[in-house]
């Protein structure tokens, strides 16, 4: 699930039209040390990290749709921070990862 997730979101940024193909080469990388993150935790976390990613998804979704909206891409965002609240203290790598991918979305206009 977690897999088809990832692959979804780098389908999504791989559409992503703003900004510069620097950006788009970090968020690429990025998302490769995301699944090495999400790959090393343990199986008591794995629903949380599902929402981690369904919250990715979906900004990214909507970074990249024809009419995009604003509400949803922040609500989507909010989501991002807050389910990643609890991984602060105990993977404190996959937190700093989501927070870059979530820094580069916003320079980028998205």
């Amino acid at each position: 699930m977690i897999k088809e997730t990832l692959s979804k979101i780098e389908s999504a940024i791989s559409k992503i039209q703003a900004g510069d193909g620097k950006e788009k080469a970090e968020l690429i990388s990025l998302l490769s040390k995301l699944k090495a993150e999400l790959s090393a935790l343990p199986e008591s976390r794995i629903d949380d990290a599902r929402s981690i990613a369904h919250f990715t998804e979906t900004a990214a979704h909507e970074a990249t749709r024809a009419n995009k909206s604003l509400e949803r891409k922040n609500l989507s965002i909010s989501g991002i921070a807050y389910s990643v609240k609890g991984f602060e203290a105990s993977h404190p790598q996959l937190v700093e990862i989501t927070n870059e991918i979530c820094m580069i979305l916003a320079r980028m206009g998205i």
